[in-house]
């Protein structure tokens, strides 16, 4: 729907200071531009003004009187009331005058006594004469009641006063029926006399009869309006009808011939008019009607435009008011009707599709007849007396025709063009109830180009003032806005002494509603953009300039910052550095707030905040660090189980807490801790955008902000800025959005109002607080960073460098950064996967000494001592090597007491073995690592009495290089047979000489790569007494788990109590050389001691290693124990004792008869022994010669030792020397 118009716009006014030049740039110009006419041109119209009526006289071109002031606020039904004047007389005070006059206005309407009729008052303070004398062109424009107010307050004053009154009078002598003097502050004689024409009040207090005796004056207005009605409408004077003339004809009719039929008609016409008016004014409806019907065939037939026009708009006005009865003008025209009856003109309503419009002054036909009872709709339910009010009354479609004719006859005269304006605005008014919106804008329209006189400012800002309130009326809001906003200028044009800025500004404010702008910033954060943005921001512009001349710079920031922030996608480049410019201008003398705007009409301005500036596209609250994050401590409930209901499960807390969960953080803060919130922004300016006092607005808990600064490159991207904050009480904590400083404007920008915003969340728990532990340690970084498989983060990664079976002390120092104290700590380790066999003890502490330093308070350290020792199997790089056997290994010569010792074979020199190229032993591809992360779980203060804690990881990341390994290990019998000797091939494999040493005894020198042999002594080891294995502890299932458990702690005693160390003499370093690995399930048997413990004593004395001595001849006692350790009954046995003779040669002679004699028999017996228990036997022995003699005992096979292994007999070979007899 097009709503263009045509007319002359006044001459903007921004344009005459150097900062109206500058806002040229942005649409204001020094003219407000004229669009074409879409009717007809001023020009045409100025021709038919000028021109001859048809088949008229030239009455057009008289410079007679016209109409100087018009009434922008007439209605249709303005018509039908009387013009009362009330003026002061004398000096009275503003206040006194127009509390008299609301309560003489009051009283608007009036009926009649004795009839139906009702009078409608129109009271006006200030009133033109010279439009008073049109009264005889249209009665409701003469004064024909005064009412005059004025104070006196002594007798002397009073004939002054009243002749103050006489004058006033004789102003609209010619027109007043009736006059009334108001006196306040009069006692005495002269208040008491009687009078019609005044009354006196003692105070304005004291005047409770003001309404009755205004309505005593209308009754009298009444009296006077229906004896001129009935005197002209029964006039039978015939030829002798005054001519009735408006002022400006007055001079045309001079010398005209009055006899003529012309003439006649011309004075018929006009007085029949005439007394149309007289009887809608006197509530004569239906008779005005009548007579205006006459009235319009009559004038029309002698071509008499002007009274013609006035007569139809007549019509129009008593149709209007038939059909109307509430009134086209509003709230402030609207009839208000004393009781529940309405007077039958008033009530009665044209049907749609009446008959056409008869002349026909039935005799029968009167008010009375028509009158009845309205519904409460306002419709009379008799349609019999709406058939006869068809016949004149005017259908709704006529009215708007014969307004258009009407208004069309007015325009042929230049004096009339205050009528015509008039008329316009009455029709628009009748089309706006009818909702006819795009014919009333044609009348505007029209209105618009209605040449007036030279207007001064204040009747032109009126002007546009109420063609935008017309506009506003019918639907056409951004036209209205138009019109407002050209009087908004023209308040500050050029030509006025003393510019009207503020109300410049305030109309102004009205036009933001036609160009759909509103001054709340959230109103463009939903939808698309609506209206015309280049216009809006020619508003904002004039907004912004006419509150700084205003002298209020606070207005000028907030509309130049809502310009920037709604309108920042519609500007150019240019546009954008001259805004922010402005802006950083208006702000170094004002700086922008966050706090709304209350203008003294009561508007409020909502704050303006740069959502926008810069742009943030997603919002996430990040988790505390890893080494910060508080845990909870578990419990037997559970931690989403409430403690205030007694129930475990509740569905009302759990459809609670699933509202919550979209916007609840599945983490903790901690109190008195730094927390982040993490934005993603970017800058849409065309340069560095810079924010200052950037940071968060929370609420739910005590929140200190710490604000920061950044610089946004021009267009950037996605920029992350992180906001930080520390909570200083505990709760959960909203984060709401944030506040920036930006060109000097402070703004709070709230998430809910961010439009396309991803957040994740905006609220989290924040716990009691809890200590913050520090951790260094002796040993350098790490430049490996560990990655566990529980994803857990690593605060501090360290590595070392160590030999297999080297030992390190780490040295962790504990130091309390946090303002709580340190009360718990535990300390845990795990070693990540690994391919690799670690035996014995990765790492190692003591916990107790550190604890002895807790309470650890804020700034104090404690120290944590944790013992490295890796022992890995490096056997698989035998490979390497070339096999070792017995014809090519040196054995170091040691005695045979010694733990090395000497295989009684030639020696052989040692010689290196050379490994294969690229497998050089010391190579970085043959070391091996360990990982391993030390767990620190700690906890203090209020968080530990709430059940939380902390916990801080520290990387271990260890380079094993080899050192020493065995390649082989066998064993051989002792001499003893409570021990053996374990031979074994040791190799260098490191890059260094070094020495091997068992039990810190001799040591063998191995150069690099080089391996020998090495015989160690050792006594035999009783299994059965060692500690149980976990696995036996805790019944493991699996066999061959435990086998393999039970084999790991007889290897680990049997490396203990070797002994065996390394050390590089050059680089001042020890280590441990482990035999765990290599010990196979037949070494192990050779190293166990029997069950079944022999024991053999000669002559009283255990034999085992010794040589027992004795004489020749002399008989010696043998005897034999057997101790079992096994856990069951062993026995019987039958034990033979074999003497022989070892000659040195691999000879033994067992033929002794005659050199041994068994005193007995040669055969032992032992009973059943019980577990734990001890058995027996004795013997005796007679050596005959000289000679080194040894006994072999053996058990018969055919007993019942054949049912036990054959270890288990392990009889010790008896040496016996058969000294020479003594003399």
């Amino acid at each position: 729907m097009s709503q263009n118009s045509c007319f002359p716009s006044p001459p903007s006014t921004l344009m005459f200071t150097e900062e109206g030049k500058k806002m040229r740039k942005y649409g204001i110009k020094e003219h407000l531009q004229s669009p074409h006419t879409s009717t007809r041109t001023s020009a045409a119209r100025e021709d038919g003004r000028s021109g001859n009526p048809r088949g008229g006289h030239c009455s057009g071109l008289s410079g007679g009187f016209k109409m100087s002031v018009p009434d922008y606020m007439q209605c249709a039904e303005d018509h039908q009331t009387l013009l009362v004047a009330v003026q002061p007389v004398g000096i009275v005070s503003e206040e006194n005058f127009f509390r008299v006059y609301k309560r003489v206005s009051s009283v608007s309407q009036v009926s009649v006594r004795d009839s139906q009729r009702v009078l409608y008052i129109r009271y006006r303070h200030h009133y033109p004469p010279e439009n008073n004398e049109w009264g005889d062109f249209q009665t409701h424009r003469k004064v024909v009641g005064l009412i005059t107010v004025t104070d006196c307050f002594s007798a002397k004053d009073w004939p002054q006063t009243f002749e103050k009154f006489r004058m006033q009078k004789e102003i609209y002598g010619s027109t007043l029926y009736d006059s009334r003097l108001f006196v306040f502050g009069l006692r005495g004689e002269i208040a008491e006399q009687p009078r019609t024409d005044v009354a006196f009040y003692p105070s304005y207090e004291d005047s409770e009869t003001v309404e009755k005796r205004v309505e005593d004056f209308i009754e009298s207005l009444f009296i006077v309006l229906e004896s001129k009605r009935l005197d002209r409408a029964t006039d039978k004077s015939g030829d002798k009808i005054p001519l009735l003339c408006v002022p400006f004809e007055k001079k045309d009719f001079v010398g005209l011939d009055t006899d003529s039929r012309h003439y006649k008609k011309r004075c018929q016409g006009r007085m029949r008019k005439h007394v149309g008016d007289l009887c809608l004014q006197a509530g004569a409806l239906q008779d005005s009607l009548v007579h205006y019907h006459m009235s319009v065939e009559l004038l029309r037939s002698v071509n008499d435009f002007l009274w013609l026009g006035a007569a139809l708009e007549g019509l129009c006005s008593a149709s209007v008011v038939c059909h109307y009865p509430g009134g086209t003008g509003g709230k402030t025209g609207a009839r208000r009707f004393q009781g529940s009856s309405l007077p039958a003109e008033a009530s009665n309503r044209h049907r749609p599709g009446a008959q056409e419009v008869l002349i026909d002054p039935d005799p029968f036909f009167s008010p009375s007849r028509l009158a009845g009872a309205l519904t409460t709709n306002g419709i009379n339910p008799d349609t019999s007396a709406e058939i006869g009010r068809a016949k004149n009354c005017l259908s709704p479609e006529d009215i708007i025709e014969k307004y258009k004719e009407a208004i069309s006859c007015y325009s042929k005269y230049k004096n009339a063009g205050v009528i015509e304006l008039e008329a316009c605005v009455k029709a628009v008014r009748v089309l706006a109830i009818q909702k006819r919106s795009m014919e009333a804008s044609e009348f505007l329209q029209n209105a618009v180009y209605i040449n007036l006189r030279q207007l001064s400012e204040e009747e032109k800002i009126q002007r546009y003032s109420i063609l935008s309130e017309l506009y506003e009326l019918i639907g056409f809001h951004r036209k209205s806005a138009f019109f407002k906003r050209v009087a908004a200028m023209q308040c500050v044009a050029p030509s006025i002494s003393e510019p009207g800025w503020r109300a410049c500004y305030k109309l102004l404010l009205e036009t933001l509603p036609g160009y759909s702008l509103s001054l709340d910033p959230k109103d463009f954060s939903k939808g698309a953009h609506r209206g015309w943005a280049a216009v809006q921001v020619r508003l904002l512009h004039e907004l912004v300039y006419a509150s700084r001349r205003m002298g209020n710079p606070a207005l000028s920031v907030r509309h130049l910052s809502f310009l920037l922030q709604t309108m920042l996608d519609f500007l150019s480049d240019q546009e954008k550095k001259d805004v922010t410019q402005s802006l950083e201008n208006y702000t170094s003398k004002c700086p922008g707030t966050a706090e709304p705007i209350t203008l003294p009409d009561g508007l409020v301005l909502p704050p303006v905040p740069f959502t926008r500036l810069p742009i943030v596209r997603r919002v996430r609250l990040l988790n505390l660090p890893a080494s910060l994050r508080p845990r909870k401590m578990k419990s037997l409930l559970g931690q989403n189980v409430s403690t205030k209901s007694p129930f475990i499960y509740s569905p009302i807390i759990a459809h609670s807490r699933g509202e919550e969960r979209s916007k609840k953080i599945d983490f903790q803060w901690v109190q008195g801790d730094v927390c982040e919130v993490q934005l993603m922004v970017y800058n849409p300016m065309p340069f560095e955008l810079r924010v200052e006092n950037m940071g968060l607005l929370t609420s739910g808990v005590e929140f200190e902000s710490l604000p920061a600064a950044l610089s946004l490159p021009a267009e950037s991207g996605l920029y992350p800025v992180t906001l930080v904050g520390v909570p200083r009480t505990t709760g959960t904590i909203a984060v709401n959005g944030y506040h920036t400083t930006v060109f000097g404007v402070f703004s709070d920008c709230l998430l809910d109002d961010l439009p396309g915003i991803k957040a994740g969340g905006s609220t989290v728990e924040v716990i009691p607080a809890l200590p913050r532990l520090q951790i260094s340690t002796s040993l350098p970084r790490s430049a490996h960073s560990l990655q566990p498989s529980s994803g857990a983060e690593i605060s501090t990664n360290v590595s070392v460098q160590l030999y297999n079976g080297e030992t390190q002390q780490l040295v962790i120092k504990l130091e309390n950064i946090g303002m709580e104290p340190l009360e718990k700590l535990e300390v845990t380790s795990k070693i990540l996967t690994t391919k690799e066999k670690l035996y014995g003890d990765f790492l190692s502490w003591k916990l107790e000494e550190t604890l002895a330093q807790f309470p650890l308070q804020p700034g104090q350290v404690a120290t944590f001592t944790v013992s490295i020792r890796v022992k890995l199997d490096f056997s698989c790089q035998e490979s390497l090597l070339q096999d070792l056997s017995d014809d090519g290994i040196s054995v170091s010569g040691f005695p045979l007491c010694s733990p090395f010792r000497q295989v009684a074979r030639p020696r052989v020199e040692s010689r290196p073995v050379n490994p294969t190229e690229g497998s050089k032993p010391g190579d970085p591809g043959h070391t091996k690592t360990l990982e391993a992360i030390l767990h620190f779980k700690y906890s203090g203060g209020p968080g530990h009495s709430e059940g939380y804690y902390r916990n801080l990881s520290l990387g271990l990341h260890v380079d094993v290089e080899p050192s020493v390994f065995f390649t082989r290990v066998s064993t051989l019998p002792a001499t003893s047979s409570r021990q053996c000797h374990l031979l074994l091939d040791v190799c260098n494999s490191a890059e260094h000489e070094l020495t091997v040493s068992a039990r810190s005894e001799d040591e063998l020198i191995l150069r690099a790569g080089e391996c020998q042999r090495m015989a160690i002594q050792v006594d035999k080891f009783n299994f059965e007494s060692f500690p149980a294995s976990p696995g036996e502890k805790g019944q493991c299932a699996n066999l061959k788990q435990l086998e393999e458990e039970r084999q790991e702690a007889r290897g680990l005693e049997i490396n203990s109590k070797l002994d065996i160390r390394w050390r590089i003499p050059s680089l001042k370093r020890t280590g441990e050389a482990s035999v765990e690995g290599l010990l196979s399930q037949l070494v192990l048997e050779h190293l166990q001691l029997a069950p079944l413990q022999w024991d053999v004593l000669v002559d009283g004395q255990l034999c085992d290693c010794e040589a027992a001595a004795c004489h020749v001849g002399d008989p010696i006692s043998l005897e034999v124990r057997l101790t079992n350790r096994s856990p069951r009954s062993v026995g019987p046995f039958a034990l033979t004792v074999v003497p022989f003779q070892d000659h040195q040669n691999g000879v033994h002679n067992y033929d002794l008869h005659d050199a041994i004699s068994f005193v007995g028999s040669s055969t032992f017996c032992l009973d059943a022994v019980q577990p734990s228990g001890q058995s027996a036997c004795l013997g005796a022995l007679l050596f005959l010669y000289t000679g080194d003699f040894f006994l072999h005992i053996r058990c018969h096979e055919d007993g019942s030792g054949k049912e036990l292994p054959q270890s288990w007999f392990c009889l010790p070979s008896v040496h016996v020397r058969a000294l020479q007899a003594q003399a």
